[in-house]
């Protein structure tokens, strides 16, 4: 049960959404028992985002988040370069303009009810 919701200034069109989503969905093996399989990606465009008080560069901010009580840290590394690259490679955002926010969490619903 992950999601990688991606915040970005740029425009994403739906080339670049599948794109994203396919390196998303090769990226969250880095987690334990993570697959694309239950992976959610929202995407976010053209939004606002000042990054060291300037929006004049592209920047990025994508939330991670976990079904699950902890993720060793060596995975959130590989999580993090994995997503970076894509978001340079697809949309030529820097990871120098990106942010990362990872979570784990135990409290997680889905069809409704929570596992």
């Amino acid at each position: 049960m992950p999601v990688i919701h991606t915040h970005a200034s740029t425009t994403i069109s739906r080339e670049q959404r599948e794109e994203l989503k396919s390196l998303y969905g090769q990226a969250i093996t880095a987690v334990p028992g993570k697959t694309e399989g239950w992976l959610m990606c929202p995407f976010e465009d053209n939004m606002p985002i000042y990054f060291g008080g300037d929006d004049a560069k592209p920047a990025a901010y994508v939330e991670v988040n976990v079904f699950g009580d902890s993720v060793p840290r060596e995975s959130w590394e590989d999580l993090t370069r994995s997503i970076s690259d894509a978001l340079d490679k697809v949309l030529g955002i820097p990871s120098n303009r990106v942010y990362i926010r990872e979570t784990a969490t135990t409290n997680w619903g889905w069809s409704g009810r929570n596992f």
